[in-house]
């Protein structure tokens, strides 16, 4: 009886004794993995339960997506969401869950700004001289993405058409092998994250020309934004949220946006976020979401307005 008197109030999750499952939608190594092994130990400690990362990659972050779209909306599953999670829809409308309908948010994580890497056979030093370079000679470079629709494709194709320039878009599997192209000089340039370029650039095998996001990076203090190189009010940003099941019991979301923006305040995870190149955001369910409508809408109007072809 005492035991049924308290489940009255508990929230489901609390008293099922399931392991919190944080999905990850990519391979281990990742950013959203880190993000989440970061987070973890904090989180079990704030919810006390246990937390375990599981990975489920495949198919452009959309199977692990579909699988938290159809778990049991009771708190035990939840969706580690990466910059894909607003560009998918507009990249295939024809996806097996909702977006918009299938989730419910539970809080804005981190963003990340991309760099824009060279090889060793771009000369120029930062991007309004790369730019200048590519005027001059059309057809000359190519760059690097993670793949067809892919924010670093998407971004480098606005890019591209701000400052007028001809780059030819080579498509990768992923981060690892776009970074290869630009190290073997197939292709010249790439947008990936600071912590995925950090090792290279420090050894100086690939050079940084700009940053996507509104300020330099406190790490790469002479490296300009590329609203600072000739392309203003441009932003592009990586992000990181959580989302549970749509329907998620309100006071479940609660208890889990308290645990998850308390833990972003712990100072050692602050640090370990902040060291690996993430600035943490902090905002809560709604926040998240709107955050993903607005992601939708600038890329879905940059897609309508320029024509690009997404076609794998």
């Amino acid at each position: 009886m005492a035991a049924l008197a308290t489940g009255l109030t508990t929230p489901v999750f609390a008293q099922s004794g399931a392991p919190l499952k944080l999905v990850v939608t990519f391979t281990p190594g990742g950013s959203t993995d880190i993000v989440a092994r970061i987070l973890q130990p904090e989180l079990a400690s704030r919810l006390d339960r246990n937390v375990i990362v599981e990975n489920r990659p495949g198919a452009a972050s959309q199977l692990g997506t579909d699988y938290v779209a159809r778990a049991r909306p009771d708190g035990n599953t939840l969706l580690v969401s990466f910059d894909s999670h607003a560009i998918n829809p507009v990249v295939k409308p024809k996806l097996p869950y909702d977006t918009f309908k299938d989730f419910a948010g539970v809080g804005l994580v981190v963003r990340f700004p991309l760099i824009l890497g060279a090889s060793s056979s771009v000369q120029a030093r930062d991007l309004r001289g790369f730019l200048d370079s590519a005027r001059r000679n059309p057809g000359r470079y190519s760059y690097a993405s993670t793949g067809v629709g892919s924010l670093n494709h998407l971004a480098m194709e606005d890019i591209k058409r701000r400052a007028g320039v001809f780059l030819l878009h080579v498509p990768y599997s992923g981060g690892a092998t776009a970074m290869q192209a630009v190290l073997g000089d197939v292709s010249q340039v790439t947008l990936l994250s600071y912590a995925a370029m950090k090792g290279q650039i420090t050894a100086g095998k690939i050079r940084p020309l700009a940053v996507t996001g509104t300020q330099r990076l406190p790490e790469l203090p002479d490296v300009p934004t590329v609203a600072e190189s000739g392309l203003p009010k441009f932003e592009a940003y990586s992000w990181i949220g959580f989302f549970a099941p749509a329907a998620t019991p309100p006071e479940t979301l609660k208890r889990l946006t308290e645990a998850l923006q308390a833990t972003l305040q712990v100072r050692e995870v602050k640090d370990k976020l902040n060291s690996a190149g993430f600035e943490i955001v902090g905002g809560d369910g709604p926040a998240a979401e709107r955050y993903t409508h607005s992601q939708y809408e600038r890329w879905s109007a940059f897609v309508k307005t320029t024509g690009l072809k997404l076609e794998e």
